[in-house]
């Protein structure tokens, strides 16, 4: 089924509507949702086509990379991981999502779907990598949702005390049933307001974004100019040897930080997966993407190089790598950089960047599940669109629900659950981004040869970037699997790896079962190699 001729690539113009795939009914829905269950293609399941523009998209982009919860959570371990060469590992972690945000964009122009990967993935591999690919993808988020929630929380309480100068607030925080309720009602509203679609909420977003970048920049300057003034103990000066990679010291080492500032990329793809509600399906979206990471890999380097200038890395005190910060490095820089009562804007920046990623992280997650729905990947219910917001209801309200009792749930059972869950997301993350990746180099590989152009980004450059996602995806197994990798170990082997693997082959096992229930699928029956675009805009 899947060795059949593809379709030609690279036509403009308006496609008209493609027959039905054998085997799947013609969809017939008008003024609403789909049928859940009909074969489809871009543009044939309800969503409310041409509302989203390329500074929404860049927006949207941002907004769920959350840039400045990145930042916090992560220059402290990358400091840990790799010292003063921090800058150089965010740079080389953008150089692989860079690579493949090509494959994306070439993938795009050829089929908007906002199935992205899991549809790519399908019309080049076949049905059951291409599952797998979306359930790599599904899980990433709903993790990624659940660990916002929770961030967003410890600084809303944080704010609150800093704002009102009582520890007794921030203390709150501390309380495990006042921060899981606060954690269940931040999910439900975010769940709500993606509900409702993203045009209603489109300046919110705006003054999000713009807050948190404009902090950024704000703390940059400061640091920087405090750091040259020369009066601060542990500031250090710049050096450029800060930008080289060959100067980490391992590549044990390099790959560890390389898988945290590749979870600091990870949600630019959130452009792509609106595809098929943006003006310009075919092309817009790519752009959106490749603008988001330039903003992101700037922020980035800038925060990086001014923090490390400030404070230095070393294990104590303000010092990025004292590791009783290092999950919170702005609770520790806020006031030394911006004084009082200034570094209220910094903890507001925090849940800023995490409220508007809370809300725009269930894109991707609803509409994969849309995607799949409509392809017959998963049950129909999936697939039912709010007749008057055009969002993928159901399946919002769906992922909204998993991330609060996975929340939850492994709070639950341990705090150190959770954090191990957290360190086996750039597994996930690495898992489903090589596979669309190597993906677009199969897909279009009969067309390789046709020009320079196409060699380069459908062919040389998804292919490296699939290749070094996947050496530090084998990396990141190999270091999970030894004991001392996490919290701890499951009969002698890491818990990382053990929570990692084990759901990868928990969607092994839903993909065999449902294959047996409903197995049009992955008979090739609703989505194969030839299924064209309905739509491919210029």
């Amino acid at each position: 089924m899947f060795d059949q001729q593809l379709s030609e690539h690279g036509s403009s113009g308006r496609a008209t509507a493609p027959a039905a795939p054998q085997g799947a009914p013609v969809s017939g829905a008008s003024g609403g949702a789909p049928d859940p269950g009909a074969a489809g293609a871009t543009g044939d399941k309800g969503l409310r086509g041409n509302s989203v523009g390329l500074l929404s998209s860049v927006v949207l982009g941002v907004s769920t990379v959350a840039p400045v919860y990145c930042l916090t959570a992560t220059l402290g371990p990358t400091v840990t991981a790799v010292g003063v060469q921090m800058p150089a590992v965010f740079l080389a972690g953008f150089l692989p999502m860079l690579l493949v945000a090509f494959a994306y964009k070439e993938l795009n122009k050829d089929f908007p779907d906002c199935g992205t990967s899991f549809t790519w993935t399908v019309k080049a591999f076949g049905p059951r990598i291409g599952w797998m690919a979306g359930w790599g993808l599904t899980v990433a988020t709903i993790i990624v949702l659940s660990n916002l929630a929770g961030v967003a929380t410890d600084f809303l309480y944080l704010m609150l005390g800093e704002m009102t100068g009582s520890s007794g607030i921030a203390e709150l925080n501390d309380n495990k049933a006042v921060h899981l309720l606060t954690v269940v009602m931040l999910i439900a509203a975010a769940t709500a307001m993606s509900y409702r679609g993203m045009t209603a909420t489109k300046w919110f977003q705006y003054s999000l974004v713009g807050l948190q970048l404009a902090v950024l920049l704000l703390f940059s300057v400061i640091a920087i100019g405090k750091a040259a003034a020369g009066d601060l103990p542990d500031s250090i000066g710049f050096s450029a040897s800060w930008l080289n990679p060959l100067q980490v010291t391992s590549f044990s080492a390099f790959t560890a930080g390389l898988s945290l500032s590749i979870f600091m990329y990870w949600g630019w793809d959130t452009c792509l997966t609106m595809n098929e509600e943006t003006l310009g399906s075919a092309k817009t979206p790519g752009r959106a993407a490749m603008i988001s990471m330039v903003t992101l890999v700037g922020s980035y380097l800038l925060v990086a190089i001014a923090s490390q200038m400030f404070a230095g890395v070393g294990d104590n005190g303000t010092g990025l790598g004292n590791p009783a910060t290092a999950d919170n490095v702005f609770s520790a820089l806020a006031r030394p950089v911006l004084g009082s009562p200034w570094s209220i804007l910094l903890f507001l920046a925090v849940v800023a960047s995490a409220a508007a990623s809370l809300q725009t992280t269930f894109i991707p997650v609803a509409r994969t599940l849309l995607a799949m729905s409509s392809y017959r990947a998963v049950p129909p219910r999936f697939g039912s669109v709010h007749p008057r917001f055009r969002t993928p209801g159901y399946a919002t309200v769906a992922a909204g629900a998993a991330t609060a009792v996975f929340y939850v749930g492994m709070s639950v059972i341990s705090e150190n659950v959770v954090q191990d869950t957290i360190l086996a997301l750039g597994l996930m993350i690495c898992f489903y981004y090589a596979l669309t990746a190597f993906a677009c180099v199969w897909y279009f590989r009969r067309s390789l040869l046709g020009g320079l152009r196409d060699l380069v980004l459908r062919g040389v450059a998804p292919l490296i970037g699939g290749v070094l996602l996947s050496a530090v995806f084998l990396q990141t197994l190999t270091d999970a699997w030894d004991p001392g990798y996490g919290s701890g170990a499951v009969l002698g082997i890491g818990s990382v790896f053990v929570i990692g693997v084990g759901i990868l082959l928990l969607g092994a096992v839903l993909m065999t079962w449902y294959g047996a229930y409903r197995p049009e699928f992955f008979r090739g029956e609703t989505l194969r190699k030839d299924t064209p675009a309905l739509v491919v805009e210029d």
